[in-house]
């Protein structure tokens, strides 16, 4: 028998939810029984139930639960309890599916909802004591092995959802173990056109958390021709988390996708903030470091430093620089030059960015009473 025992499994909020279901024999699902299988922290605890949604709104309104209609044509509500969210979901099984989304209906048998889910390690459930089901006998022994692989045919699997082609790269860069399970890649690599029917906001989404992993490395290596059909001209290099550990910086989606040097990051739909990020990084290529960290601050300057690959100090003394330079104030300002007889326009701002080129140049060393005479003697 295999059990769970993660800290959320006895908390008031999840034991109160499925107290509730009770008459809908409600089980734990998916990634918070695999997480806890792997020790892991879950963010997110779902649960699954015999009872249609209308049913099982029915449950916990009479209770006095907040319930919220999430998504009943897939049989999705939404519990909150605390303010603790709880996504309770009708067990079912694809009637049909086209690539992005599915048509389903409900079930009261859990190898069918098990067998449309993506991952055998996905196909997990656990009991309000933690006693765990494995409902296709696979997934234990595959999460125990760090397998990750397709519950049946796996080109199926993958044109039910497009997506799950990056879920199978970004699942091996956060729980897999080298190499690749070669039906799931050979798959993928089959399918990847399918990609071009899923929205930028998903992709996006899949990168960034695949990105964000410990090691991508051997999943970006892998993806080959996906990576470049998804960024044009990405190209990884294993050597940027050397430069990381050596700097002691922690994952960043952006620094990685920076590295790549890809020609459009168009396809991920990145915010306006990761877009500013991305162009600074880009900019800050072709300057010193102690001017990158003064013009951009100190996280754009760790990335170019470690994009670059530029470690050549100890670490210690690199962000040492790094840091003094970011908190770094021109000493001079637009009123020091107007004292001395200068107006407000254009001339003056001219004047006032050369002279900072002159003292960033010179890594910060001249005063503000050097720049000034300088100005005065006119060198």
């Amino acid at each position: 028998m295999t059990r769970i025992a993660p800290d959320w499994l006895t908390e008031a909020a999840p034991q109160t939810v499925m107290a509730a279901l009770a008459p809908a024999k409600p089980l734990f699902v998916g990634g918070c029984v695999r997480d806890a299988l792997m020790g892991r922290d879950s963010l997110d605890i779902d649960i699954a139930v015999i009872t249609p949604p209308d049913q099982t709104m029915a449950l916990v309104e009479s209770v006095g639960l907040k319930v919220i209609p999430t998504g009943l044509d897939h049989g999705v509500v939404t519990v909150i309890v605390d303010g603790v969210p709880f996504e309770v979901a009708t067990l079912r099984r694809d009637v049909a599916t086209d690539g992005r989304r599915a048509v389903v209906a409900f079930t009261d048998r859990i190898e069918e909802d098990a067998e449309r889910r993506d991952f055998t390690m996905n196909a997990l459930y656990a009991d309000a004591a933690g006693e765990v089901i494995d409902a296709l006998g696979e997934g234990v022994s595959d999460l125990s092995g760090r397998r990750i692989r397709f519950i049946g045919d796996a080109g199926q699997r993958l044109r039910e959802d497009y997506l799950r082609i990056l879920r199978f790269f970004r699942f091996h860069a956060q729980f897999g173990i080298a190499p690749l399970e070669a039906e799931g890649l050979a798959a993928c690599l089959a399918e990847r056109s399918g990609l071009n029917l899923i929205s930028a906001e998903r992709i996006g989404a899949e990168m960034r958390k695949l990105l964000a992993s410990q090691n991508p490395g051997p999943a970006l290596e892998a993806m080959g021709p996906i990576l470049t059909q998804i960024l044009p001209g990405a190209v990884w290099s294993e050597a940027l988390l050397d430069a990381e550990a050596a700097l002691g910086l922690s994952p960043q989606p952006m620094r990685r996708l920076a590295s790549l040097n890809a020609a459009s990051v168009e396809r991920l739909r990145l915010s306006n903030a990761e877009q500013s990020h991305l162009k600074r990084v880009g900019l800050a290529r072709n300057l010193a470091v102690h001017e990158v960290a003064y013009r951009f601050g100190e996280d754009v300057a760790l990335d170019s430093v470690a994009i670059d690959l530029v470690v050549d100090r100890p670490p210690a003394a690199l962000r040492e620089e790094i840091g003094q330079s970011a908190a770094t104030t021109f000493p001079v300002m637009a009123k020091d030059l107007m004292d001395l007889g200068m107006k407000p326009g254009p001339e003056l701002g001219a004047t006032l960015k050369e002279l900072e080129a002159q003292w960033i140049a010179k890594r910060f060393a001249p005063s503000r009473e050097t720049l000034l005479s300088s100005l005065l003697l006119g060198s």
